[in-house]
């Protein structure tokens, strides 16, 4: 034990509200003496609001043993409870047994009980600690009991310690009422980083602690300070388990570093954060050692994979962009879905269920716009063959005449409606529709250059 180590007589840092212990720092101070005041005025209600761990149950106590013998005192504890108990308990600690009894007739009791103690020249004060647990029809009932009086004082005083739910309680309006015999609210302030020093060094002292130095350094209180929030119930768990450390390392003086280390045991966060992981479970990972021409060559490996991806991909870009551009261009290559197809059909087409494919030819020529070629037989005179050509958006007639005769008159017109009738207007032909040609008169892509480059060099002749 580090009692005997520090030469301590006793726990300084302990979980009970021991008012020997009580710090007043300068909240704490004013705190009580006004809840003294509140009391000794009979003013009805006081209220005493404070965060967890600030010492409200320690200066309460201290409030008890102070009290005269004129005042007769009840300290209730146990809140969470209903109207009916609250009043049990009350009459109870009064020395009065109520069991079995309704709600009226313990009402009635208490009062005779008050009247009882007003005529024996004493008060009596009820102390209700953690106050926020009570609920609404419980503080109604203490707002009732406040009632009982006489027509020179009040026989009963209120005093309400909770935390911070309990103004919340006090402030909502159902509760407008008892709210305005709250007569004095007082509120306790954490401890300032002088006063935390001052409030360890005041507990080692009253343990026994009589060393010259500080068990404590500066640093350490700084750190205890800052990270208790300067709650004295923080203070209390840094310091006892800083002592239980440096007891251990057989340190007189407790430093910063160990404060950081019990801070650090303490952080419940850190621990949810921290995955689970049962001892003896887990085996350490073999890492490989890695290769620097290993990761060299498979480097460069990736390097050229992805470059001849990179080839591939722009070559065939280019081929299709390239077989684009060359659709329509003279002297072209022809593909064989776009080749134009010639049809020898006779008089007396063959019928049979195995019919004969007829002889097709695919003349030296390219369509332009998309046009398409059939290939079903038509019967018309003896040897005579036809070039059916499907019309392709936006082609016209004279269009195509030029492209496959070279010539477009009104001769070519006439054998040109002579072989489709229904034609119409020449200037708009619906796009699908397939038109027949006489294939004999066709010219080929050649004969179209050679006669093209006649004409030019008669012109520049």
């Amino acid at each position: 034990m580090y009692l005997d180590y520090y030469k301590l007589d006793e726990q300084p840092f302990g979980v009970t509200p021991n008012p020997r212990y009580l710090y007043l720092s300068s909240t704490h101070r004013e705190a009580i003496a006004s809840v003294w005041h509140g009391v000794m005025e009979n003013r009805g209600f006081t209220a005493m609001i404070a965060h967890p761990g600030m010492g409200k149950t320690t200066l309460l106590f201290q409030l008890l043993q102070k009290a005269p013998s004129t005042l007769k005192t009840v300290f209730l504890f146990q809140t969470q409870c209903s109207p009916r108990d609250l009043l049990r308990n009350v009459l109870a600690d009064l020395g009065v047994s109520s069991d079995g009894q309704d709600l009226a007739r313990m009402q009635a009791q208490l009062n005779e009980v008050l009247l009882q103690e007003s005529a024996a020249g004493r008060r009596v004060v009820v102390v209700v600690d953690e106050a926020q647990n009570l609920d609404e029809a419980a503080l109604e009932v203490l707002r009732v009991l406040s009632n009982f009086e006489t027509s020179d004082e009040k026989l009963m005083h209120v005093v309400l310690a909770g935390q911070p739910e309990l103004a919340k309680k006090l402030a909502s309006p159902n509760m407008v009422q008892l709210r305005q015999r709250v007569s004095i609210v007082v509120r306790l302030a954490p401890f300032k980083a002088g006063e935390t020093r001052e409030y360890i060094e005041h507990r080692l002292r009253i343990s026994g602690y009589s060393a010259p130095r500080p068990l404590f350094s500066d640093r350490a209180c700084d750190l205890i300070a800052v990270h208790s929030q300067g709650i004295p119930r923080n203070i209390n768990n840094i310091c006892f388990n800083a002592m239980a450390l440096a007891c251990a390392l057989q340190k007189k003086v407790i430093g910063p570093e160990i404060v950081r280390e019990v801070l650090a045991d303490l952080d419940l966060d850190a621990l949810t954060r921290q995955p689970y992981c049962p001892e003896g479970t887990v085996r350490p990972i073999d890492r490989p050692t890695l290769n620097p021409r290993r990761i060299a060559i498979g480097w460069l490996r990736g390097a050229l994979i992805r470059t001849g991806l990179v080839v591939a991909a722009s070559t065939l870009c280019l081929s299709i962009l390239s077989a684009a551009c060359n659709v329509g261009e003279p002297g072209g290559l022809v593909g064989v879905v776009n080749a134009p197809v010639v049809v020898t059909a006779s008089n007396s087409p063959d019928l049979s269920e195995n019919p004969k494919t007829p002889e097709v030819s695919s003349p030296d020529a390219k369509l332009k716009g998309g046009t398409q070629f059939s290939s079903s037989p038509l019967a018309t005179g003896e040897g005579d063959s036809l070039l059916l050509v499907q019309i392709g958006p936006r082609e016209t007639l004279y269009g195509i005449c030029i492209r496959y005769f070279g010539r477009y008159d009104g001769k070519l017109l006439q054998e040109m409606k002579a072989l489709n009738p229904g034609l119409g207007d020449p200037k708009r032909i619906r796009a699908g529709r397939t038109v027949r040609l006489p294939a004999q008169q066709v010219i080929t892509v050649a004969e179209q250059r050679d006669s093209s480059a006649t004409k030019l060099e008669g012109k520049t002749k």
